[in-house]
């Protein structure tokens, strides 16, 4: 019998056999399981560069200025950004030293074999990172699960019943499982029996060791969750934990162990509570579509329109104006995607400060 964690950390990392270790990791529209925003558009990675440039300005323009990006995947965000600085600020791309971090492209390291992103280089950076970036990472650490059970905290064990995957209850593993609710002020007492939840320990972890490879800057990390007041509420009786295979989502965790994503919404008052005990100071806490707007996105989608897509105005019953139309559209439909309030755009945006 392990916790759930245990059984999702092997599902989700064990080398050869887990979903991001083996291959079976699929992101994007064609034959993937789910898309992220960067894999949506190319706004996204330009949203970033004009974030990342304010803050060197801020910074007080250093050379190098060392980017972190951690479960960078791809590395769609990073060419992004790299590419905007060259072409818009040049100065600001001679500058940068943009650095990835993917658990695909190495071997596990300190803190949680899933908390700990493993380094895309051969070295540590010799400048410390002025910023570390994550999008969608956190909701891929392994959570544990817990439910009320006559009016007590019981957690979910896996065990194997009748040759198959199946839970089991019993005492929280860990004091750290029994009292993590309690310590965000959960009534989950009031919610009565049924009520489930999901507990991100490995985030605490990741916060913990993040936090200590800033000297002086930022920390930006986007992924979907809320505080805990209103991601542990009353309504939400069955917790957030999903399963994304070939762009459906399933609640079958036991499923395909190894070849679906398993993810769970971030709790957002916990990382703020432990950058702050690690030394940072909240900047901001803020939705994708706020900050994408604060970071240009409209600007940007005006530009294009009048510089890339005239034709679609000016001369719409041409072959070539018709074309226009469906790309501007297209476009359209992009950016709308990143900031719809009910979707990608209500995600949350956490900034912190050293």
């Amino acid at each position: 019998m392990i916790t759930f964690a245990e059984y999702m950390r092997m599902a989700l990392y064990e080398p050869e056999y887990g979903y991001y270790r083996s291959g079976s990791s699929r992101i994007g529209w064609d034959e993937g399981d789910y898309f992220t925003s960067t894999n949506l558009s190319v706004f996204f990675a330009h949203c970033m560069a004009r974030q990342l440039h304010r803050w060197w300005e801020q910074l007080g323009r250093p050379v190098p200025f060392v980017v972190l990006e951690q479960g960078a995947d791809q590395g769609k965000l990073a060419q992004g950004v790299r590419a905007w600085a060259l072409r818009e600020a040049s100065d600001f791309g001679a500058a940068l030293e943009y650095r990835v971090e993917d658990i695909r492209t190495g071997q596990d390291a300190q803190a949680s074999q899933a908390a700990q992103v493993v380094q895309g280089t051969d070295q540590q950076p010799t400048t410390p990172p002025a910023v570390v970036v994550s999008n969608e990472l956190v909701d891929a650490f392994p959570v544990h699960i817990v439910e009320v059970r006559n009016g007590e905290l019981r957690e979910l064990f896996v065990s194997i019943r009748d040759g198959q995957l199946a839970e089991t209850f019993d005492r929280p593993s860990t004091d750290e499982v029994a009292s993590y609710l309690d310590s965000y002020n959960v009534p989950w007492r009031q919610f009565g029996d049924g009520w489930r939840a999901e507990i991100n320990l490995d985030a605490l972890r990741w916060m913990r060791h993040t936090a200590q490879l800033l000297r002086k800057g930022y920390l930006l990390t986007i992924d979907y969750g809320d505080k805990a007041k209103g991601l542990y509420t009353r309504d939400r009786r069955s917790g957030t934990l999903a399963c994304y295979y070939k762009h459906t989502i399933n609640d079958q965790p036991f499923a395909l162990p190894g070849k679906q994503d398993i993810t769970a919404h971030v709790n957002f008052s916990a990382l703020i509570a432990e950058g702050r005990r690690q030394g940072l100071r909240l900047n901001a806490f803020t939705t994708q579509r706020l900050w994408l707007k604060d970071s240009g996105i409209d600007e940007e989608l005006e530009r294009r329109r009048t510089t890339e897509f005239g034709e679609a105005f000016t001369n719409r019953a041409s072959d070539r104006g018709q074309i226009a139309l469906l790309q501007w559209k297209n476009v359209q439909e992009q950016v709308a995607a990143l900031t719809d309030p009910a979707g990608m755009g209500n995600f949350k945006v956490l900034v912190l400060r050293r």
